[in-house]
């Protein structure tokens, strides 16, 4: 058996602090809470604070809960971080997605954790797949989506434009060491810091007995074995969902060429909802809250900011 390399899932803040500069007295209070599906799977979430949750978020594809934890610790409230189906510590997705808009499905197994954790949140943050499933949970269940915010996400993203992040993510099923599996991650992730996707694949994948490591999320569903549907979901019929929500929505659009959000995505949202509020983010890419956590934590601050 090889050498387990050590892994504490909540002995990491410290090095989000000392990156961006944070004040680290003492651990944050998080914990991890378990929500049944009415099928019997079970989602996780990551509960910040000892308070009612005031914010929810949502992470991307083959990411988790953890991808929040910088932003969680500059923004200091009360939040529920949800790990999605198929990723991080919750079930698998739901074999009644099958067919169908996946942000949909996960949408309804994301309502029941809100309704159960955070039914008074002021507002629910969505990036990349989580940005459309909080798009679906908006239109479906709105008394659960008081304000929304999507992290560099529209109905606008196609497969051509998410092309770099679905080969990164049906590359290699496994690696044979740690150095490879960060090796490959630094190389799809050049916005990073090296420090910030080593805590990110510790967060994100598991060693084996015999050393090698594998992710935690499912892998995106391969073209040679799924339907079109699967291997290319059309996301342009959310425009009309987006368009229909009457709380007030956010854009934070990151501006470097790993965005999957383009100048026509952009004008499409402000067209559709012209009140909403949009944010460029001149130093993040695709994903903003690794990039730029603390830039991306004063906007939701500033769009939901703290009662009294």
């Amino acid at each position: 058996m090889a050498d387990l390399l050590a892994y504490d899932e909540f002995g990491l803040f410290h090095e989000n602090a000392a990156e961006f500069g944070l004040t680290y007295d003492a651990p944050p209070s998080v914990r991890r809470q378990e929500v049944a599906l009415p099928d019997g799977r079970a989602l996780s979430a990551l509960l910040w604070g000892d308070g009612p949750p005031e914010l929810v978020l949502i992470h991307g594809g083959a990411q988790n809960a953890h991808t929040w934890d910088t932003v969680a610790l500059a923004l200091g409230r009360p939040l529920l971080a949800i790990d999605l189906p198929g990723h991080g510590h919750s079930g698998d997705v739901s074999p009644l997605g099958t067919g169908r808009l996946r942000a949909d499905s996960l949408a309804e197994d994301v309502a029941v954790a809100i309704a159960a954790l955070a039914p008074d949140a002021a507002a629910v943050v969505g990036m990349s797949l989580g940005g459309m499933t909080a798009m679906c949970l908006a239109d479906r269940y709105p008394d659960l989506v008081r304000r929304l915010a999507l992290v560099d996400v529209t109905p606008g993203v196609t497969a051509a434009k998410a092309k770099a992040i679905t080969d990164f993510v049906n590359g290699p099923a496994t690696f044979a060491d740690f150095d490879a599996i960060l090796a490959r991650t630094v190389q799809h992730n050049p916005t990073r810091s090296v420090s910030s996707l080593r805590r990110g694949i510790l967060h994100n994948a598991v060693q084996q007995p015999d050393g090698s490591w594998v992710w935690r999320h499912r892998r995106f569903t391969p073209a040679a074995t799924a339907s079109t549907a699967e291997a290319r979901p059309d996301y342009g019929p959310l425009w009309d969902r987006l368009g229909s929500v009457r709380m007030p929505v956010l854009l934070v659009r990151g501006m470097q060429p790993q965005s999957v959000v383009d100048d026509p995505d952009e004008d499409e949202f402000r067209r559709r909802l012209p009140d909403a509020v949009v944010a460029r983010v001149a130093e993040a890419g695709h994903s903003v809250q690794g990039d730029t956590p603390l830039e991306l934590a004063g906007l939701i601050e500033q769009f939901a900011p703290r009662e009294g």
